[in-house]
């Protein structure tokens, strides 16, 4: 079986990579690089039981186990640790902190822990995205570079992947393009995925701040409340996101800028709410976009109609947590016809209607 991955994210190299612990090859292709969007610039945290009591629960419990069990049986080093997690507020009338956070202003009010090392983990997404690519490739994937022009197609049966017009054969096609598998609905009946983008720095703090996460809420001198996310690594870095927003998505992700008065306000927060911050180095400014649905939930299976065709994005901000159960899950469906380990019923693409390829053309 050939199977072809349209996505150098963490979904398509999860999907490789379990793909390859079935004995099946795939191609992954990428227009500009792995890791290269949200999937490297994103913050890593992950949580086992913080979607309890939606659809995402069961794919969050396994994929956070998954990603323990990853840990210990590929040889590689994403900055995997379990963390402690908190939350807390600045920039309002303070009050006790529940718990003292030697990185932390004194203005910061940490008001509890949400998350033990039992509960909440963490990795480096880039670096995890390259190691799944890598170990893919130990088993037999393969990465091609090129732009993803067409889905080839042949009495209602995907047949093949057009890359800079030239036509490659596969068995299977999955999408997996994060916010860019909008352009798929041009050839395949799929819902609209959207991206939502978001700006993030990372400053080099060494061994200053431990294994703390951090959400706080922020309010600026404005009256405008942030709600900054904070992780430091295991590389010796620290994450802050918290300005999100809708912008228009560019065709080539490389393309992707920060907004300068964005950062300029996340650099001002982070020096607020932490001297360790507001005395680091900044080593990288930032921006990405998520995919996201309409319903917030993301599409993984098959896509209605076209047999051997499938999607698996719209994943949001539980994309790094998400993508090994949903490697697993997509392996299965493709080898087996059907997934064992998750139920994907929630997730099918065909539960919302199908973007009119028509509004992609014109822009609408």
């Amino acid at each position: 079986m050939r199977v072809l991955i349209c996505g150098g994210g963490v979904i398509g190299a999860s999907i490789a990579y379990f793909l390859g612990r079935r004995g099946i090859t795939a191609t992954v292709i990428e227009s500009t690089g792995v890791a290269c969007a949200a999937s490297g610039k994103s913050g890593g945290f992950l949580a086992r039981n913080w979607c309890d009591g939606s659809p995402l629960a069961a794919l969050a419990q396994r994929s956070f186990d998954l990603h323990a069990e990853l840990a210990e049986r590929v040889d590689d080093d994403w900055g995997y640790r379990r963390l402690d997690t908190y939350d807390g507020f600045a920039g309002f009338p303070p009050r006790r902190s529940a718990y003292e956070l030697g990185w932390m202003a004194s203005e910061v009010t940490v008001a509890q822990a949400i998350g033990s090392p039992e509960t909440t983990a963490q990795v480096h997404p880039g670096q995890f995205t390259q190691a799944m690519m890598r170990a893919a490739e130990a088993r037999g994937a393969t990465l091609r570079l090129g732009r993803v022009t067409g889905i080839a197609q042949r009495d209602g049966r995907a047949t093949g992947v057009e890359i800079d017009g030239e036509v490659v054969a596969g068995d299977a096609v999955v999408i997996a393009m994060g916010p860019w598998s909008i352009l798929a609905a041009l050839w395949l009946p799929l819902p609209a995925v959207f991206g939502l983008k978001g700006h993030s720095l990372v400053f080099e703090t060494g061994t200053q701040i431990p294994a703390q996460a951090a959400f706080l809420e922020y309010r600026e001198e404005s009256g405008n409340v942030l709600t900054p996310e904070l992780f430091p690594r295991t590389d010796g870095t620290t994450y802050v996101c918290g300005i999100s927003g809708e912008e228009a998505l560019p065709l080539d992700p490389a393309q992707v800028t920060p907004d300068p008065e964005k950062i300029a306000r996340l650099e001002a927060m982070c020096g607020a709410i932490s001297p360790v911050l507001g005395a680091a180095r900044i080593v990288a400014r930032q921006a990405c976009y998520r995919p996201i649905t309409s319903d917030g939930l993301p599409l993984i299976g098959a896509v209605p109609g076209i047999a051997g065709a499938y999607v698996a994005t719209g994943h949001s901000v539980w994309g790094i947590l998400n993508a090994p159960a949903t490697g697993e899950a997509m392996a299965e469906l493709i080898v087996d016809g059907a997934a064992r380990s998750i139920d994907l019923r929630p997730f099918a693409p065909g539960r919302l209607p199908r973007l009119d390829p028509a509004r992609l053309q014109t822009g609408g």
